[in-house]
């Protein structure tokens, strides 16, 4: 890894702009990491900017930079933008700008975890081992001796902590713990990134998360529980779409199924789907990517268009 982090540093030392892109519907690791890798370039003395197709995620703007992330597509027009630096994101398609940028002259710089990475940047740092592609950046950090600010301390640690579930899941390693530990002790706040993901449930999110329980069916043949959430259910329940997700994590606790799915509509009427194991021989992502999805062996997930029956009707049959 070394070396290639010292490739990277030496490009970025060179260039003089670049938009960093998470993908779309940015979670905790995705915004926490491009937040790290804005600040970061920008003390290089880079003109810098963060892009995402869709909107931030209200949860994660106590994260320093968050307000910086724009959703126009135009920042890309910038005849002078050099280097495109794609974090959390095993293809363009998943980033969400693949037809945005694919005849773009910009380099494009991808760094990730996901072992379905597509290696599509002219310079790739993925590691598959890492828990995070906060921790891959950590790493990053620690191997060209750049200084970690507490802002980028807290913005890697909540990429760690919300791609471990807090430490529970099968991402959980020796190299992660002392990852936070370190990043702790330079400065990240635990406290705020667990106020802002952990323990951030309404009374009216709690209801909605009882009528979808309350769907929970399995499938036997394929040991797979399942439910879902429509766009009536977060209407009637005064939910937003962003304060829905955590149900998926949640069916993880599950000891009698070896997979679990969730379905939800969204609002432009696609079908998002989020699949979640802890048993190490089931690889969920190879379903998510069946689906024209990806992610990791453990948690994947995929967007399709179709009906909630349909979608599952075409899972059922994989």
């Amino acid at each position: 890894m070394r070396k290639i982090a010292l490739q990277i540093h030496d490009r970025f030392k060179q260039a003089q702009t670049a938009v960093v892109v998470p993908h779309q519907n940015a979670d905790g690791d995705a915004l926490g990491s491009a937040c790290a890798v804005f600040e970061y370039l920008q003390k290089l003395g880079l003109k810098t900017k963060i892009f995402c197709v869709t909107p931030l995620n209200p949860r994660l703007s106590f994260l320093q930079h968050s307000q910086h992330l724009q959703t126009d597509p135009e920042i890309f027009s910038d005849p002078a933008l050099e280097l495109i630096v794609v974090v959390d994101s095993g293809d363009l398609q998943y980033a969400g700008v693949y037809e945005l940028i694919k005849n773009h002259s910009a380099e494009i710089i991808n760094i990730d975890h996901h072992h379905t990475n597509q290696k599509f940047g002219h310079h790739n740092l993925v590691i598959p081992t890492a828990s995070s592609t906060a921790e891959v950046f950590y790493h990053f950090l620690r191997h060209t001796q750049s200084k970690i600010s507490h802002h980028m301390a807290t913005a890697l640690l909540t990429g760690i902590i919300t791609d471990t579930d807090n430490f529970t899941n099968a991402a959980t390693s020796e190299s992660a713990m002392a990852a936070a530990g370190d990043l702790i002790r330079r400065g990240g706040n635990l406290n705020l990134i667990n106020e802002h993901t952990v323990r951030n449930k309404t009374i009216n999110l709690l209801h909605l998360w009882g009528e979808v329980l309350n769907r929970l069916k399995k499938h036997a043949e394929l040991d797979m529980a399942y439910t879902y959430i429509t766009q009536n259910d977060l209407t009637k329940n005064k939910v937003s779409d962003n304060e829905s997700e955590g149900i998926a994590n949640f069916l993880n606790n599950l000891e009698d199924t070896k997979i679990a799915l969730i379905l939800k509509e969204t609002a432009d009427g696609k079908i998002k789907g989020s699949f979640r194991t802890t048993k190490d021989e089931v690889d969920v992502s190879a379903l998510a990517k069946k689906m024209g999805g990806g992610g990791h062996k453990k948690a994947a997930g995929f967007s399709t268009n179709g009906t909630i029956t349909e979608v599952l009707e075409k899972i059922m049959a994989l």
